[in-house]
């Protein structure tokens, strides 16, 4: 699966870009394998979509002046703000050579643990890296959570189903998300009041006064 964008050389630089975020483009940076380093633009719209689509694990076919390069969106940059795009960078990857990426999980299934006994899913990953050739990267990796039943029960890295030719590149035995017990809610003791303050003071006095006349007698 690829997905083709336009991009188009560009020859203004640093605080000039703003003008070209304007105008609805998105500065970027193109380098990698066997190429050049371009300062490219390309429309916010149109990287928007294959953003969206695409994400950082699937081949864009990005076309610059008629040529083509196989590319993984690298890294972005997002204003806070708008959540615009400020720039991008994309990486020329080799098609018959072996990458190591980030992909992300998604978690599916409900959790028995959670839903029914009132435990806390945590997780401890939300992405994996995996190791295969570009056109195998697998766009997400799917978690089911359903198995987890009990109160302290975990799933690990070697849990994951591998469907696609690629290879998880992480410890079997790391932890992705468990089922912790719920906390338990801190009860607060009220302080003692004045008044209960004053009537132990008065017993205890009493009592004094009582041992005292005792001991005279």
């Amino acid at each position: 699966m690829t997905i083709a964008l336009k991009a188009e050389k560009r020859e203004v630089f640093g605080k000039k870009t703003d003008s070209l975020r304007r105008a609805g483009q998105v500065p970027a940076e193109l380098y990698g394998h066997d190429t050049d380093n371009l300062h490219l633009a390309v429309a916010a719209k149109d990287f928007r979509r294959v953003f969206d689509e695409a994400g950082g694990n699937v081949i864009v076919d990005l076309e610059v002046d008629g040529e083509k390069y196989p590319v993984l969106i690298h890294d972005t940059s997002i204003d806070p703000l708008s959540g615009d795009f400020k720039s991008v960078d994309f990486y020329k990857v080799k098609m018959n050579e072996e990458i190591t990426s980030a992909v992300p999980l998604e978690f599916t299934g409900v959790s028995a643990g959670v839903k029914d006994l009132g435990g806390i899913l945590v997780k401890a990953m939300d992405e994996v890296e995996v190791e295969a050739l570009p056109a195998n990267l697998p766009k997400m990796i799917e978690v089911d959570i359903s198995g987890l039943t009990q109160l302290g029960q975990s799933l690990f890295v070697k849990d994951i189903p591998v469907r696609g030719d690629f290879k998880i590149a992480v410890d079997p035995e790391t932890v992705i998300v468990t089922v912790s017990e719920p906390k338990e809610e801190e009860v607060e003791v009220a302080p003692p009041t004045v008044e209960s303050v004053v009537v132990e003071t008065e017993e205890k006095k009493a009592e004094r006064e009582a041992k005292q006349a005792a001991a005279e007698e």
